[in-house]
């Protein structure tokens, strides 16, 4: 839905999980930057929206996903992770709790049908009484982040954004210049690993609300930014991306979320009776045991740039331990990073590893995760 404005806004456009984006409008570390100390804006409209109703709702999802959703409260949302029952990856999402069990799952672009498919199958088979409506085509989503988003939204809505904490939600309205009220979900999360805003409303208004945002954070000088941006800030903070850190061949555990894996938390079926929420025994295990192969944090130490699929060897370059799974150099610390999947006994901290690029092999190290603390910083 905001096409147009990329194009006039001069974005530089590719294909992405089959929609046209803008992959930057300037350059990424000028849109980097401004995420970092002012406000920027990302059109997210791609990422896919099921809303989860019915007396079963709870059972649903708490089985589906590795998280306890039990530990929900209303108006707060939470990272969900959704395994097959070999413990690989389906895809991740975020849930969001309404009143009277009602819930917001938001995933991928590029897994909607399939996600959306998993959760009418795990339904049927678990005789589920749920209503499933996927909403991904009717609603728009755009993405405010950085220290000045709470400055730059509160001129737009009546809501006290400053008691709205972390991971909690509002349904709220946008007022616009003309009064017109807007219904929208106003959520304080991100993918950037700064303070902001993500926002939910109908498509049809996408156009007029992207508009009144860049209008509004004019005085905090806010840009408009891309996918390349979005993904430095999202690998600043460690934060996985599927298909990276995670896919249907990686479990949580060993994409370095185990934390996100509750595996003590409470599952029952249409009867009462407790079941195991799905992947549970092989996820359980490798938290028990520790996984063959871990997502590790690499800093390099030479001078070089390692990229998605390099290959990653000890630090005698004789034994390959592993594959980079996201990396480039960050703006913010101005030093090059990776996330790479190796062989967990080369995963420990300072743990000197070498990356092959270009047949040539350059030293890293294994470091703390995350590259960039998240501060909640707001201006």
């Amino acid at each position: 839905p905001l096409y147009d404005e990329h194009v006039k806004l001069h974005g530089q456009i590719v294909e992405f999980g089959g929609w046209l984006m803008p992959v930057q409008y300037t350059n990424v570390i000028d849109e980097h930057t401004t995420i970092r100390t002012k406000v920027g804006l990302f059109d997210t409209c791609h990422m896919g929206e099921f809303f989860v109703s019915g007396r079963d709702a709870f059972r649903l999802i708490q089985l589906i996903g590795t998280n306890d959703i039990a530990r929900l409260e209303d108006g707060k949302s939470m990272y969900h992770i959704w395994c097959y029952e070999n413990g690989t990856t389906i895809d991740d999402s975020f849930v969001y709790k309404f009143k009277d069990n009602n819930y917001l799952i938001v995933v991928n672009a590029s897994t909607i049908q399939k996600d959306f498919d998993w959760l009418k199958f795990q339904a049927t088979k678990n005789d589920l009484a749920v209503e499933l409506v996927d909403a991904s085509d009717d609603t728009a989503k755009i993405d405010i982040q950085g220290p000045f988003a709470e400055k730059t939204l509160q001129k737009l809505t009546k809501l006290d954004l400053a008691s709205l904490k972390r991971f909690y939600f509002s349904s709220t309205k946008l007022v616009t210049s003309t009064k017109e009220e807007i219904d929208c979900i106003i959520s304080r999360s991100g993918y950037t690993g700064e303070d902001g805003f993500e926002l939910y409303f109908a498509a049809e208004k996408a156009p007029l609300v992207w508009n009144l945002l860049l209008a509004a954070g004019k005085e905090f000088e806010i840009k408009p930014c891309g996918l390349g941006a979005r993904d430095t800030l999202r690998l600043e903070a460690c934060y996985s991306l599927y298909g990276h850190e995670i896919d249907e061949s990686i479990t949580p555990v060993e994409g370095g979320l185990g934390w996100a894996v509750k595996e003590n938390k409470e599952c029952k079926d249409d009867k009462g009776n407790k079941i195991d929420f799905v992947g549970k025994q092989i996820l359980s295990d490798q938290k028990k045991n520790g996984p063959k192969r871990i997502i590790a944090a690499l800093e390099m130490i030479d001078k070089s740039v390692p990229r998605n699929s390099y290959e990653i060897f000890d630090e005698d370059k004789t034994k390959k331990i592993g594959y980079v799974t996201s990396g480039t150099f960050c703006p913010t610390l101005k030093r090059s990073v990776a996330m790479g999947l190796v062989d967990f006994s080369y995963s420990k901290i300072d743990t000197v590893v070498t990356v092959k690029i270009r047949d040539n092999f350059f030293c890293a190290k294994v470091v703390k995760r995350p590259f960039y603390e998240f501060r909640g910083g707001k201006k």
